[in-house]
């Protein structure tokens, strides 16, 4: 009682705190809040830097082909000496078609690796590296061959052809041949030494067997009214009645060309001929069927010829032959050549 009554007496903050202290006499443990440490600035060490690997380089002034390869690595250098070689060759045809190929489609090839590798171990500034080349010549050829089919061309001879029953003259054509040897060797040459210039293909010239000036004379036949018509470069110059052949003997119509030509002939009787079965040779003589000459064009067993039997010129009289008389046939033998054009129109 006594114990409570000076309690009882006590100030309220005495009695607090008594009350506290003997609740912390029964458990010694205060909980706290753990107070939660600042940062420590601790110094970072960096982290070790690799250098680039050291990467070799040519030597000024050194060339590859002709390719300036110096102070470039090996890989830039393969890759600048593909370029140049890369580039297509030109191929001049004509002034008008030119062909672009590509060195391996002419069947070349580098021997890369050894030039690039001589250039890298080189001491010397300015050196001048080799580049082999090598021409697969089959495969080279073989373009060759193939502008060949496309440009090649065989000469056309001059001819005359009729426009109603005047002759005129066709022109002739030059032709032209790739000289595919000399080409070759043009070419191999150039992508040897890593040119790239146009290259000119060199061609040959074929002329044509007839020209223009070949033409200096033709015979025109008219059949229906039994006409020869003679023309000198290309103008009339004798008109000629002859005999043609009978109804059962036409003459042919179409183009010939003049390929016997015989002074006092002999006459033959034509093989097969019913109208000639039983006949002999004739010589030469007054009586001879072909007069004095006799000018065979490119139709079997027909040909212009003198005859002694003037009375049928001017008729379809004949077993298919052009008769004319004597004289005018000697004129016309000596106005005329092998080859002259006889066209016979149906006129």
């Amino acid at each position: 009682m006594r114990r409570l009554a000076t309690l009882a007496i006590l100030p309220c903050s005495v009695v607090l705190f008594v009350a506290f202290a003997a609740t912390a006499g029964a458990d010694d443990t205060i909980p706290t809040t753990p107070a939660i440490p600042p940062p420590i600035d601790e110094p970072t060490t960096p982290l070790p830097v690799t250098p680039p690997p050291y990467t070799k380089l040519i030597q000024p002034g050194v060339t590859i082909g002709g390719v300036v390869v110096g102070g470039f690595t090996k890989a830039e250098a393969r890759e600048l000496v593909l370029e140049r070689f890369s580039r297509p060759v030109t191929l001049v045809v004509s002034p008008t078609r030119k062909l672009r190929v590509t060195a391996k489609e002419l069947g070349a090839s580098l021997n890369l690796d050894k030039a690039v590798g001589l250039a890298v171990r080189v001491r010397q500034q300015g050196y001048t590296v080799p580049l082999d080349v090598d021409v697969a010549r089959g495969k080279l050829n073989r373009v060759l061959s193939g502008i060949a089919h496309q440009t090649d061309r065989e000469p056309v001879d001059a001819a005359l052809v009729l426009k109603g029953v005047h002759p005129v003259a066709r022109k002739s054509v030059e032709g032209r041949r790739l000289k595919q040897v000399v080409a070759g060797r043009e070419i191999s040459l150039a992508l040897r030494k890593h040119l790239r210039d146009p290259i000119a293909l060199p061609f040959q010239t074929i002329r044509p067997g007839v020209t223009e000036q070949d033409l200096d004379t033709a015979i025109v036949i008219e059949r229906g009214s039994n006409q020869l018509l003679f023309y000198k470069n290309l103008k009339l110059k004798r008109t000629f009645h002859v005999a043609t052949g009978q109804a059962a003997y036409p003459t042919p119509i179409g183009n010939f060309e003049i390929v016997n030509m015989q002074r006092n002939p002999w006459w033959y009787p034509p093989q097969g001929s019913a109208w000639a079965e039983g006949e002999q040779p004739v010589p030469p003589g007054p009586g001879n069927p072909l007069g004095t000459r006799w000018m065979g064009i490119s139709s079997p067993y027909v040909g212009i010829h003198g005859t002694p039997d003037a009375a049928s010129v001017g008729y379809s009289a004949s077993h298919g032959c052009i008769r004319m008389l004597i004289p005018e046939a000697e004129w016309l033998f000596n106005h005329v050549d092998l080859g002259t054009p006889v066209f016979i129109v149906r006129a």
